[in-house]
């Protein structure tokens, strides 16, 4: 091991600890995307993003999945990178941008492709309802994650003792506004990149002058004659 490795799982290794009987693999690419989304996120969205990881993963033993936890923690550390500022003029969903993301680093590290498509599909897909919780258990619990920790779903399925320990953690301080800031400030400058999704409800919220794409309206005016 190089020292530069021993210094990045010695980094991930003080971050890390058994919360609520769940670990962060200890694992040199679990250091290295701790490193990269800590020093290039908000600490609002590194907190919100370990914090999936820990709610996912519960809530894969609820549901007796065997996840890959390295796979999970990645998925759940890039999943709201795109919402950082230099994403923001990419006309993108922003789920896109950090799967693509994810995807770079993955693919670096000479991680396996069929690995590499499932962490890039629970990101691409985190915010679509009804579609991850039925594919590969890692693309379903990292939407699991984020709709426990941002929408409460499932809210009573963990423990209220396995709660307060991850939230004295990796806290959440007015949480429900501050992440909705984050949202309408990814998002404010490629509006039609919400089409369709419910990333539109954000900006109809904080967005003076919004005005959502309609998809009846979008068939009806169509060039199709008929």
């Amino acid at each position: 091991m190089t020292d530069t490795d021993r210094a990045a799982t010695q980094m991930v290794r003080s971050e890390t600890r058994s919360v609520a009987g769940v670990h962060v693999p200890d694992t040199r690419l679990a250091a290295e995307v701790t490193e990269l989304v800590r020093d290039t996120t908000s600490d609002l969205v590194y907190q919100h993003s370990r914090r999936v990881f820990f709610f996912g993963s519960l809530q894969g033993r609820n549901r007796g999945l065997s996840f890959d936890a390295e796979l999970l923690y990645v998925g759940a550390m890039f999943h709201d990178l795109g919402l950082n500022k230099e994403f923001q003029g990419s006309g993108r969903r922003f789920e896109v941008d950090s799967a693509d993301e994810a995807r770079r680093f993955l693919q670096s590290r000479g991680v396996p492709e069929d690995s590499i498509r499932r962490v890039w599909t629970a990101i691409a897909l985190h915010t679509t309802p009804g579609i991850p919780e039925l594919m590969e258990p890692e693309v379903a619990l990292v939407t699991a994650g984020v709709e426990y920790d941002v929408l409460g779903i499932g809210y009573y399925d963990i423990e209220d003792g396995a709660r307060t320990e991850i939230t004295a953690l990796h806290p959440r301080p007015d949480f429900k506004r501050r992440i909705l800031r984050a949202f309408a400030d990814g998002m404010a400058g490629k509006p039609d990149s919400t089409f369709g999704t419910v990333n539109s409800d954000v900006l109809e919220h904080f967005v003076p002058g919004f005005r959502h794409i309609d998809f009846v309206d979008t068939i009806e005016s169509s060039p199709w004659p008929e």
